[in-house]
Order: structure tokens, then sequence, then C-alpha cells
């Protein structure tokens, strides 16, 4: 049986919950890239310490790679 991504992004990617996570994940990658460069963030995720992804202080922000950042946070 195939997904459907359709159904899937109805029932949860466009709920606005969903919506302002994913911007607030993007304003980190963002921050970093500004304070660090891109080419340093470049195949590496931006990790919240306490895995609250509103809570972009420069303190709270890390990267890791994406192996580490992604089993961390399953």
């Amino acid at each position: 049986m195939s997904r459907n991504y359709k159904s899937e992004y109805a029932n949860y990617h466009a709920k606005l919950s969903q919506k302002k996570r994913r911007a607030s994940r993007n304003a980190a990658r963002r921050l970093m890239a500004r304070k660090l460069g891109l080419s340093k963030i470049k195949g590496r995720d931006v990790d919240h310490k306490d895995r609250n992804p509103k809570n972009n202080a420069a303190s709270n922000l890390r990267l890791q790679k994406k192996s580490q950042n992604r089993s961390r946070n399953g």
C-alpha cells in the first residue's frame, strides 16, 4: 500500500501548529548560517538542545551530524 501524501499533508503538515514549528526550525537554521556561515552548516542539522523548536536562543542551538540529531530526536 502506498502513502497518501495529500491526506498526510492535510492531516498533519497543513496544521497551523506544525507550520509554526517548521518556521521556527527554519529560523534557527538561518541564525546558525548567519553566525557560522553556510559552508559550516552544509550537510548538518541545527539541534535544539532542549528539543523545543521554538527556543532559538543561541545557547540552545548547536550543529550536529544528521545521523546524531535524528537518532536523538526519534
